[in-house]
């Protein structure tokens, strides 16, 4: 496999989950602005959407969106436990976590991190984040992880995006829950890795 990522963003979810099941992989980087890859090729011919991640498939084609690709990874190695079982309610859980953080935490990262966008767009983006953050809080309240007692797709995932409050003016000591789970996350092995690999902090 081939994950295309850009450091830092969305894509780490995906390349911490390789680095938790022990996948074998390639990382290649792609230039966002440019829309190339780290070889000299074009990215939109490789995704149309222009956007990471992408994955390449060992069998061939390209699946893209980061939560389809951590459902995909986490069913490579079902003994790995990176999600439950498919048709089990807690299987939906999970999959109601990925829409959350992809709808309601992730998307409106894009006005309150860019600086194309107009202050008060940014201070809006930055207030829906803070409320679903609320919420987030709470969930975790008395657990370690999104879905109880371990460690699934959906924590590298949410762990990704809780990495960019800071650049985007949000201070996460508001949500000390959120902000004991963004360091627990960050200390895992294949999360510390995939860091080092995209020369991140």
């Amino acid at each position: 496999m081939k994950l295309y990522y850009s450091p830092g963003a969305c894509s780490l979810a995906s390349h911490i989950v390789l680095r938790e099941l022990g996948l074998p992989f390639e990382a290649e980087y792609v230039s966002l602005p440019r829309k190339t890859t780290r070889s000299g090729a074009d990215y939109h011919a490789i995704n149309p959407k222009g956007y990471v991640p992408a994955l390449e498939l060992d069998e061939g084609g390209i699946l893209t969106e980061g939560p389809a690709i951590l459902q995909y990874l986490a069913d490579r190695v079902p003994s790995a436990g990176l999600a439950p079982a498919n048709g089990t309610l807690e299987r939906y859980r999970l999959q109601e976590w990925l829409a959350f953080i992809s709808s309601e935490i992730h998307k409106p990262f894009g006005p309150a991190l860019h600086q194309e966008y107009a202050e008060p767009e940014r201070e809006a983006a930055r207030r829906q984040i803070a409320r679903r953050l609320d919420y987030t809080e709470r969930a975790l309240a008395g657990r370690d992880y999104l879905l109880g007692d371990r460690f699934t797709v959906a924590d590298a995932y949410l762990y990704t995006v809780l990495r960019w409050t800071g650049a985007a003016g949000i201070d996460l000591g508001r949500w000390p829950a959120l902000a004991a789970y963004r360091e627990r996350i960050g200390a895992r092995p294949a999360v510390v890795a995939a860091r080092a690999a995209e020369k991140l902090r």
